[in-house]
């Protein structure tokens, strides 16, 4: 599969603690892969550092195996990088149409915007993304919406930013199940539709349930890389990160 960012013997550190130490991943097209890993374990370290946040003490990062000199927040999102946060960073009292276009704003020449193109392109985004529902258009209110609908909206907003890949930081976080799963199809149709996820999350049985490979974090470090095929469920998943963090 064509890579879209690497990472090589990244390291990072604040204040004289190694945040990151010697860390390697690569993210391929089409796929979804879960990070896993205790509070402290260096995710935040490494999400910032996959979006730009932060720059590498050391190591280097290819973006589709070409490797990228100073790297930061601007060249992350030129390279279709985006996060969607645990709170999303939406406007509930405004549309869904304005929350995907704030700060993108289509405009004609005299710099009113063109609003029911906006309408048109949003609705176009959030059928792709699977929120189907006759009940929800693009000029409802964000408010109106459930939890994971507006995990939706944020993942809609990513692809107009014309995301390849989206780092969704603990999306399901606080959803009932029938939420979860509309937040797991819309990974889902994300995947479908070539780009890939980054799913970060404390809920192991999520993380198994909608990742194709999995990678596991411990005090700045990777110690396991796993595919699916090698991982029979959930539990077995768990047992091998905690063995695996115990013997580190």
């Amino acid at each position: 599969m064509r890579s879209i960012i690497e990472l090589k013997n990244v390291s990072k550190r604040f204040a004289g603690i190694k945040a990151l130490n010697d860390v390697s991943i690569k993210i391929s097209a089409g796929e979804v892969v879960g990070l896993i890993g205790d509070n402290g374990a260096g995710k935040s370290t490494l999400i910032k550092t996959l979006v730009g946040v932060h720059a590498p003490d050391s190591g280097s990062i290819e973006i589709r195996g070409d490797h990228v000199e100073g790297w930061n927040a601007l060249k992350a999102r030129n390279a279709g990088i985006e996060t969607v946060f645990q709170d999303k960073a939406l406007c509930p009292q405004q549309s869904i149409v304005w929350n995907i276009f704030m700060g993108k704003e289509l405009t004609f020449p005299f710099g009113f915007v063109r609003q029911k193109e906006q309408v048109k392109i949003a609705n176009r985004l959030i059928r792709e993304i699977g929120l189907t529902s006759e009940l929800i258009d693009a000029e409802a209110p964000v408010g109106n919406l459930s939890g994971g609908e507006r995990q939706g909206v944020a993942i809609a907003r990513a692809i107009f930013n014309e995301a390849e890949l989206i780092v969704l930081d603990e999306p399901t976080n606080n959803l009932s199940l029938n939420e979860t799963q509309k937040v797991f199809d819309f990974v889902g149709n994300v995947k479908n539709s070539g780009r890939s996820v980054l799913f970060i999350g404390h809920n192991i049985y999520h993380v198994y349930d909608i990742s194709d490979r999995f990678i596991i974090l411990d005090r700045g470090e990777v110690i396991h890389r796993l595919n699916k095929q090698e991982v029979s469920s959930a539990e077995k998943l768990m047992k091998i990160m905690r063995d695996t963090i115990k013997g580190h």
